[in-house]
This record gives structure tokens, sequence and C-alpha cells, in this order.
């Protein structure tokens, strides 16, 4: 898979410095200069710059006739970030440089091919130590003409400090993205699904404790009682809807009915896993949970959520789109980009309580009040809501009930990420400090996570933790960049790799990963994409080469690999094994 460039930052630190003032630069390029150029087969073309210390580069190169990869290198040689995006177009290369000197980049073909390309220094300047105009740079890649955009949010007292947004809503009309421009949450929803049930229960119609077929009692007994709170904190051992359903031929933008998807889970034979025993991340759960809603109410859960969890906080400009026909005024039109460019994507129809809800910053900003000011609920809904659970071994989970709950530089976190076919957002919120950050984009190739996380180190680094330095076990020294990869080289035996090997799908994307093993070494690709190496960081963890991004393989109960989690910006997406075609014996003789 040929993910997009994200922001890849040498050495996070943010300069003593603004954007007037002057910088040390030299090279064989100027900023706005293009230059032609053709690659051949192994060949790279090099470009040769001197940077002062703290610079931020960003440029452009062209893909005209070749697909190329971009790299930055120190004068020791060592890459500091590699991008690989589409094969066609422009590929958008962001670096983040922290110690002055020279620097090689290289303009390199992929898998050998020849071509042409054109390359430009859009932007080399001081890294930003202004919040506001570091957010400018963090958007430069979604800020170009033509290029679906995003909007961040800063949240402090549960009011907006400070938002900006970016790019195109819509690029079919050329509409740019506004700060309330409604966009698609994703899985962002799955925290208010889970306040729609803790309201429930908090008016008697139902407890945490109910098994799930109470409520809908169509689902299969299958030996095991799996309660609403399995639901909620994902450990209910469903298998995953989005996994299942492109076998069928199912398109993520196809309508899918949840009578539809109950029929699917009622020929699960068995559970994945035993009720408490396991947390996989499942859209299923959350999609019943929206059933359950229905039928207790006795509204469509776009109406319960209007009218109980939306309007009580004065989300003015959130709702669920329960459909296409549902037109959302001024909301971002989502958009992927293959080898042809951006084209528009649709939304996962059939996902509502897994994701489906759109909103805007301001609306966000009261929600996150409600964590510290509760209008809706009370305090002690809150708390449950973001109480994290513990598996039946007794270990304690990072998540809550439909969000997250972990620690970021010291200080608690509360937060989810959303990713639907081409919409992105991420939600990070701070309780101690009662403040967080949102980033939301119509653009598939947005980095939510990362651009959320840095905007909360820059608004509110002073109340975290200082950054934690690697340290040699022995000397006491900081370990460098190159000596730490060295010492934590990891070989795993090929027969071992070999188990690996396989398709998988992702959850909630309908696209199918697929890993083998060439020369010794794991290599995933994906349909439409050129194919991406990976490095061991153990010998079920690994990175993919040159992408802000990893995968660990999972075994089940009898030791075999079945499945995977691909972590990337922050956000975790499963990955479900498909087990190889076996033809039957009246096939073979067919």
């Amino acid at each position: 898979m040929k993910n997009s460039a994200v922001i890849f930052v040498a050495a996070l630190f943010m300069a003593a410095c603004n954007l007037s003032d002057s910088i040390e630069f030299s090279g064989d390029l100027e900023v706005g200069e293009v230059v032609e150029g053709m690659l051949e087969l192994e060949s790279p073309d090099t470009f040769h710059f001197e940077f002062g210390a703290d610079t931020y580069v960003y440029g452009i190169c062209n893909q005209v006739t070749v697909d190329v990869v971009v790299s930055l290198y120190d004068s020791a040689g060592t890459s500091l970030g590699m991008f690989d995006g589409p094969g066609v177009g422009p590929e958008i290369f962001n670096f983040a440089i922290s110690d002055a000197g020279k620097y090689i980049l290289e303009v390199a073909p992929f898998e050998k091919k020849t071509g042409s390309y054109t390359l430009e220094l859009k932007v080399v300047e001081p890294i930003a130590s202004d919040p506001e105009k570091r957010a400018d740079q963090l958007f430069y890649a979604y800020n170009e003409e033509g290029v679906p955009g995003g909007v961040v949010g800063v949240i402090k007292n549960g009011e907006v400090v400070f938002s900006k947004a970016y790019g195109l809503a819509n690029l079919s009309h050329s509409i740019p993205y506004e700060v309330n421009t409604p966009t698609n949450i994703g899985s962002v929803s799955k925290q208010f699904t889970a306040m729609a049930i803790l309201l429930l229960e908090q008016q008697g119609k139902l407890s945490l404790d109910d098994d799930v077929r109470k409520h809908i009692p169509e689902l299969p007994d299958l030996g095991q009682v799996v309660t609403i709170h399995n639901m909620l904190n994902h450990t209910n051992g469903f298998r995953e809807v989005y996994n299942l359903m492109p076998m069928t031929g199912w398109k993520g933008e196809d309508m899918l009915r949840r009578e539809e998807i109950i029929e699917m889970l009622k020929r699960q034979e068995e559970l994945q896993n035993a009720p408490g025993e396991e947390y996989n991340y499942n859209n299923s759960a959350f999609i019943l949970l929206a059933e359950i809603v229905e039928r207790i109410s006795g509204q469509t859960f776009p109406e319960y959520m209007e009218a109980n969890v939306f309007a009580p906080l004065g989300m003015t400009s959130s709702l669920v789109r329960p459909n296409p026909a549902v037109i959302i005024p001024g909301a971002s039109q989502g958009y992927v980009r293959d080898s042809l460019g951006y084209h528009e994507a649709g939304d996962l129809y059939a996902a509502y309580g897994a994701g489906g809800i759109y909103t805007t910053v301001e609306d966000f900003s009261k929600w996150m009040g409600n964590f510290s000011k509760p209008l809706l609920g009370g305090i002690e809904l809150v708390n449950r809501l973001v109480t994290v659970d513990t598996l039946n071994n007794g270990d304690t989970m990072s998540y809550a009930l439909g969000i997250g709950v972990d620690e970021f530089r010291g200080l608690t976190s509360y937060s989810h990420g959303g990713a639907d076919i081409a919409h992105r957002a991420f939600l990070v919120y701070f309780p101690e400090i009662d403040a967080g950050v949102v980033a939301m984009s119509n653009n598939a190739n947005f980095n939510s996570g990362g651009i959320a996380n840095e905007m909360a180190e820059l608004y509110f680094g002073d109340s975290m933790d200082p950054e934690e330095e690697e340290v040699g076990e022995e000397t006491g020294e900081e370990t460098t960049e190159a000596e730490e990869t060295d010492s934590k080289e990891v070989m795993v035996p090929e027969e071992l790799l070999q188990t690996y090997a396989g398709k998988y799908l992702l959850a909630g994307m309908g696209a199918v990963l697929e890993y083998e093993v060439v020369d010794g070494r794991l290599r995933m690709s994906t349909e439409g994409q050129p194919e991406i190496y990976l490095d061991p960081l153990s010998e079920s963890e690994f990175t993919y080469e040159g992408v802000e991004a990893s995968v660990e393989f999972l075994r089940n109960d009898q030791g075999e690999v079945s499945g995977a989690v691909h972590t990337q910006g922050g956000q975790k997406f499963e990955l479900e094994r498909v087990p190889p075609y076996e033809p039957t014996v009246e096939e073979l003789q067919a």
C-alpha cells in the first residue's frame, strides 16, 4: 500500500523564531524555481542544500511520466524521511529539520521505472514557534489549489480558542473549507452512540448488563451471554461486518440495511472470542447498538440523537446522516486519490451508530465542555462513559465506552480517530486541563491524529511532561537515532515471516491488503497501488518503510495468525485474515 506522505519530523523542536526571521539556506534550487528531470532506471537525481537550524521545508515533485520516491539525507547519509504517495501527479514532501548542516534531497524512480518529473521547493522557512503559524505549516499540503482540505480547532474550557480551515470542501464547485463546514467524523461517532445508550440506562429502559438478545432476540444464541457493556467496549466476540461484506461483492458506498447485518451475524456459528476475553475493535456492535436505541425509543436513531443528545447540548450543526438522500447544507464532500487524481467518495451508509455523524468544530466544543460541566447526563454518567474496563484476565484496557482513555505526555487523554471512506477525524481531550483539539478533513490522505496531537503539544505543552529522551543503558548518555536503530536491530526468520503472508481485510474500508515474503523481507500491497516493504520492530510488529505506520500481527489461542492491527496517525485499524481459498472436490472436478 502506497500511503500518502505524512509530515516527517526529523526532530520535534520548535524554533525560538518566527516566520519573519531570516533563515540560512543555499543549494541547487531556489524557492519557487521549477526544474525538470528525467530518471533512468536505478539512477536517482540528487539536489544538495545547506539548511540552518530549525528549518521547515515543503515542496512538490510532479510525477509527469514516472512514479518517484522523494527522500532527505543528512551529510552522514542517514535518511530523515521518505515520501512515496500517489503513483502519478504531485508527490508532496515536508521536512522539519532541527540541525544546521548539509543535506541531500533525492528523487528516485519507484520500482526501477524511467520517466520525467518536475521539482519545486515551495517553502523554506523557520519552523514556526507561534502555534497558529505552525498550523499553517502542518496544512500546507492540504491548502494547495484543487486539493481537499480540512479544519483544526483548539478548545479550552468549552470555548474555541483557535480554529482555521484550509483547502476545498468541494472540488467540483471550488467551495472552500470553512471552520463551520459540517464534516463526517467516522468512528469518533461511537462515543455519541455510547452516550445514547447510557441515557436510556439512566431512564431505566435498559441495563448495560442486559444480554443483547433481550433487545434483538433474533440474534443467534451462541452459548455465551454478550452484554450491552461488551458491545460498548469491543469485547463482544461478534465478527466485524466490514470484513465480511466485501466477500459478497459489497462496496463501502453501497447501501446496507441493518436487517441485512443482523441476518449476516445470525449465520455466525460461534463468537470469535468469549465475551470480555479480548478487545477486538468492532463496528458491528455499534451498528446493533443503534438498532437497540431505535427499538427502545420508538424513534429513528437520527431522530433520537437530535432530540436527546445534540439539541440539549446546543449542537445545532450536528446530525446523523442515514443515507445519501439526506442533504447536509454546506457539508464537505469526501475525496480519495488514485492514479487518476482525486475523485468523489460517498459515506459508509451502513455505519450509523458506528459512524455517520456530521459535525463542526463549534459543536465539538460543546461536546468537550460536557466532560467538565455536564449539561447532559450528569457527572456520574459522564464518568461512566470514560471509565476504562478490565478484561476477564484482569488486564486494564485503554478503551472505555466508545472512547479511548490513555495518557499523553503525563496527561490523561480521551481520544478517538475516525476514518470513513474518505473523511478523516481525530478528537483528543485532556480532562485535567479541560482542553482538547479536533482535526477533520474530507481528504482520505489526511493525517488527523498527527496534526491533532501536534497542535495539542503546541497549545498545551506547558501543562505536559517533557518529551522523553532516549538514554544509553550503560553510559547514561543520550542515544542517537542511528545507535538506537543498530542496538535494536531485529532479525525475523523467513519461516516466521511466512506465517504472516496472506490476505487481510481492512475493517471499515472494504480493502484487501496482501502480505508476502520477498527476498527475506515482508512486503505489502493493495489493489491499484505499488508494493511497500516492512522492517521488523519485533518478531510480530513491523514498520512500513518510509511511512509513519506500523502493523502488529495477532495470533489466536491455537497459535495461528488470525489478524493484525495497523496503526497510523494515532489511529488503529483492525485487519482480519482471509482464509486461503480451498476448492471443493466438486469444484476441482468441474
